[in-house]
């Protein structure tokens, strides 16, 4: 009998960043930072295309915060309040988002690689597109879950809750969903490489047979 497959965890650890971090100055378009924080932002923060490192955002509140091709090695955002936060086609690598809430977080066509959500509230994210290597979201209400045409692999969802997930054209490889409470998943045919608990998939079965085209009669 063959066995079946294993599911491989994500592989996420923390930002490696120092004891001690200098506030840092104020994020503009293309700079560079390393080693330093931010405990306040302007309201719009304008810090596309930048290279930060072992660094931290801490307690701000901003409008938006845009982070668009940006790079972000070993960086860490904690209890930030933002309208929306844009990291379309940005490269994050050990990025740990905690707590806080975000009205919409875009890491659309991102590049990432070891990302941790915790214990977010976030009203729209968007992972359209996206190449996801080692992924944890724990403890997060989700509004809406915008994942068409990313390429997951290694990620798990725990004790998090969505209303909506858009997985139209996901291609996925250990993607673990048993933890992830969802209303409702647009595509069905695209959760091929995903796990779901015999829980789970009683609650879909009736979508799922649709999606298959199966007729259900009583």
């Amino acid at each position: 009998m063959p066995r079946p497959p294993v599911l491989a965890p994500p592989r996420v650890s923390p930002p490696d960043l120092p004891p001690h971090l200098e506030e840092g100055s104020r994020p503009v378009r293309g700079g560079s930072w390393s080693q330093v924080q931010w405990t306040a932002l302007e309201p719009i923060t304008d810090a596309a295309h930048t290279d930060i490192a072992e660094s931290a955002v801490v307690a701000a509140s901003v409008d938006r915060l845009d982070l668009t091709g940006a790079t972000l090695i070993d960086v860490e955002i904690r209890n930030i309040r933002a309208t929306a936060l844009s990291a379309r086609s940005a490269r994050l690598r050990r990025v740990r988002i905690l707590a806080g809430r975000i009205g919409t977080l875009d890491l659309a066509d991102a590049e990432i690689d070891e990302l941790e959500l915790r214990d977010v509230r976030i009203d729209y994210l968007s992972l359209a597109g996206a190449r996801v290597h080692d992924l944890v979201v724990a403890g997060c209400e989700l509004g809406t879950l915008d994942m068409p045409q990313a390429k997951v692999s290694r990620a798990a969802f725990a004790d998090t809750r969505a209303d909506e997930v858009d997985t139209r054209a996901m291609r996925a490889r250990d993607l673990d969903l048993r933890g992830l409470d969802a209303v409702s998943y647009l595509d069905l045919t695209s959760l091929r490489g995903a796990t779901f608990s015999a829980r789970q998939v009683a609650y879909l079965a009736p979508a799922l047979a649709e999606a298959l085209g199966i007729r259900v009669l009583d």
